[in-house]
């Protein structure tokens, strides 16, 4: 057969939306989409059989099954939810912190109509959606001021814009870092428009290298940032943050601590190092802390400021504020998230605190469990992590389901292609599943999962 009748027996976009297939794909796809993937599945056919006289033409129905294929994958979520069998407890690539039930409870009910976020119920009129987490949070640390922003980087960048804009801002070397994304401490200074003025060297800082910078320079502000995704050891030294607070004040100017792990509850209580905490920075002196909603504090991303009223007004009063301002869904989260600590319950009903809360003991019982349920594998020792950028270098003893399997890369595949996806990790040519980031309402759905993975039925 000659080319020119290759191409002629093709059908054409009108003969296939002419067909009962075609009519199901439309009510399921819509028609625009569904004819925008028909034309794409005879473009590939087209230049398939452009110069091949031997091309034998696809079916009709083989077409259109090729364009709902298409249309499939095209709206296949990219997003998914997924079981974290890591055992990184705040894992950055998979959302970092799950949320408590009440939290989520609370950001459906603020999605799924209306809400009261810019209005006051009592008096009828415009109201300011920076009063849903501000109660709360002075509440919780006692501050004057607060107010809530998309994530802990546009926090920072706005508190710079607002206090030091085209004004030096004092840091130590120390503290240049850069964190998750290429987010970089002297970018965003320059992004703020701020000018950076770095004291002491990368492992030591003293405090007269503060003194002698602000008697050199004219600053706006002093910052501290704490280094949260690694640690500095050996011949190091640095100021306590009440003394840095008290030679800072003693110039008449204030101090900006960026926290960034947002820890409410001491760690050292789970047998982990001491993370910083907001009100630590708070009761050293620091006149603006900035933090994260979504890694220690346990709730749904956001960056939180809070200190002086007369610092936090000004923020809110940049342009930069409504650039950078939350959503109701992640307000509402937020609160939600907030009242655990208030009502002393965040140990047991924020997941990533009672995550961290498990003993080894627990954690050992629930592998064993699983590895007879699926007929395989055995519990053995091994360490999950905070992560998030929080508490470098400490681990959590746990126990791992360590599953030997002869292709351990291509089991992590199957598990990735299970509904939900599972995913884990390998140490030693060994599959390692860790409970302690597995939520109680996924265990089922993992052992289905797993069994899938290992060919097993029931």
């Amino acid at each position: 057969m000659s080319r020119m009748a290759d191409l002629r027996n093709i059908p054409s976009v009108e003969r296939l939306l002419q067909t009962r297939l075609a009519a199901e794909i439309i009510a399921e796809f819509g028609r625009p989409l569904t004819l925008q993937a028909i034309r794409s599945v005879l473009g590939d056919v087209r230049r398939s059989a452009a110069g091949k006289p031997q091309t034998t033409i696809p079916q009709r129905a083989d077409i259109l099954e090729r364009a709902r294929t298409l249309l499939e994958n095209w709206l296949e979520p990219t997003l998914q939810p997924v079981i974290n069998a890591t055992g990184v407890i705040i894992h950055t690539n998979l959302g970092r912190a799950p949320l408590s039930q009440a939290t989520l409870a609370a950001m459906q009910a603020a999605s799924h109509g209306y809400a009261s976020l810019e209005f006051d119920l009592a008096s009828g009129k415009r109201g300011s959606r920076l009063a849903h987490a501000e109660g709360l949070l002075q509440l919780l640390t006692g501050v004057e001021a607060a107010m809530v922003v998309n994530n802990n980087a546009a926090a920072v960048l706005l508190a710079l814009s607002a206090l030091a804009n085209r004004k030096s801002v004092i840091i130590a070397r120390s503290q240049l870092v850069e964190i998750g994304g290429g987010f970089r401490v002297p970018d965003v200074m320059k992004q703020s428009g701020a000018r950076l003025v770095e004291v002491g060297a990368t492992n030591k800082v003293h405090l007269r290298d503060y003194e002698q910078a602000l008697a050199e320079h004219p600053a706006a502000l002093v910052m501290h940032v704490h280094r949260s995704n690694f640690k500095i050891i050996g011949f190091t030294e640095e100021p306590e943050l009440k003394d840095i607070v008290r030679l800072t004040h003693g110039r008449g100017i204030p101090f900006v601590d960026d926290l960034g792990s947002g820890a409410l509850l001491d760690s050292s209580r789970y047998g982990l190092a001491h993370e910083p905490t907001v009100q630590e920075s708070l009761a050293a002196g620091s006149d603006i802390v900035c933090f994260s909603g979504d890694k220690m504090l346990g709730g749904p991303q956001a960056g939180i400021i809070t200190g002086k009223a007369e610092l936090v007004d000004r923020m809110k009063k940049h342009p930069l504020a409504r650039a950078t301002r939350a959503d109701k869904t992640r307000l509402a989260g937020l609160a939600a998230t907030l009242t655990h600590y208030l009502k002393n319950e965040a140990d047991h009903e924020v997941p990533i605190w009672r995550m961290i809360a498990f003993t080894p003991d627990q954690v050992r019982q629930t592998a064993e469990g699983w590895a007879v349920e699926i007929g395989q594998g055995e519990a053995l020792p091994g360490e999950s992590t905070v992560g998030g950028g929080s508490l470098p270098g400490e681990n959590l003893p746990t126990f791992v389901l360590a599953l030997d399997v002869k292709r351990p890369d291509q089991f992590l595949e199957k598990l990735r292609r299970q509904q939900p996806p599972v995913i884990a990790r390998t140490e030693n040519n060994r599959v390692l599943i860790d409970p302690r980031t597995i939520l109680p309402e996924q265990e089922g759905a993992l052992l289905v999962g797993l069994k899938n993975a290992l060919g097993k039925k029931g």
